[in-house]
């Protein structure tokens, strides 16, 4: 997908989560963290988004990461969570839930540690299925996970990729490569559009990914 396409998916996020990831560098990604109102910083994740001279509107977590100049100056927004059952991803984002936020688009999930990676990645299905809308956003792409049906709009040739969560029955139209009962997360990979417009269905749940640039 380009940019354009991308943004119209998007939509209009109510809030940013900042996992201590890879900080983006893509405009895309820096352009939510420049318009959205809610910024809120997972632990360590603050201290990079201080240095850029951006303001967090949060800072979560378990605060062990946290600059200690940063703990002072920012002790107002500072929610410290002790518990270890979550990582601060989940805790950010039951924050933001607390305060009936629930269109969340995550960025910063990416880089790093690879076990941290694909955790995050994984947490949107357990999000989704709760009813909370969020979206991965990276310096290459954006995850979004869906249950049943999943319908857009992209140029001719755009790279999409599907993760199957355990949905029966997937067919896909407008894809190069047809879908079937996706076993492994590789066998849905590296797929393109083959039309203006695309659709997945299945029974069950399933993650997108839309590489970033389109061809």
């Amino acid at each position: 997908m380009n940019n354009a396409h991308i943004r119209r998916f998007i939509g209009t996020p109510e809030a940013v989560i900042l996992a201590d990831g890879d900080y983006p560098q893509h405009p895309l990604p820096l352009h939510y963290l420049d318009s959205v109102p809610v910024i809120a910083c997972c632990d360590g994740a603050a201290n990079a988004h201080i240095a850029k001279g951006r303001r967090p509107s949060l800072i979560i977590g378990d605060g062990d990461s946290v600059l200690p100049e940063h703990r002072a100056a920012y002790a107002d927004i500072l929610y410290i969570e002790r518990e270890q059952e979550s990582n601060d991803l989940s805790k950010a984002v039951a924050l933001l839930v607390s305060r009936n936020i629930r269109n969340i688009l995550i960025l910063g999930a990416t880089g790093k540690r690879e076990d941290h990676t694909l955790a995050n990645i994984s947490l949107l299905m357990n999000y989704h299925r709760r009813q909370i809308r969020t979206l991965m956003l990276t310096d290459y792409g954006l995850f979004a996970p869906f249950s049943n049906i999943a319908r857009w709009q992209s140029p001719v040739g755009s790279r999409v990729s599907v993760f199957n969560f355990g949905a029966k029955n997937l067919v896909s139209r407008g894809l190069e490569y047809p879908l079937y009962d996706l076993e492994e997360w590789w066998q849905g990979t590296l797929n393109t559009t083959s039309a203006p417009e695309a659709e997945v269905s299945a029974d069950g749940d399933f993650l997108l990914y839309f590489a970033l640039g389109g061809r």
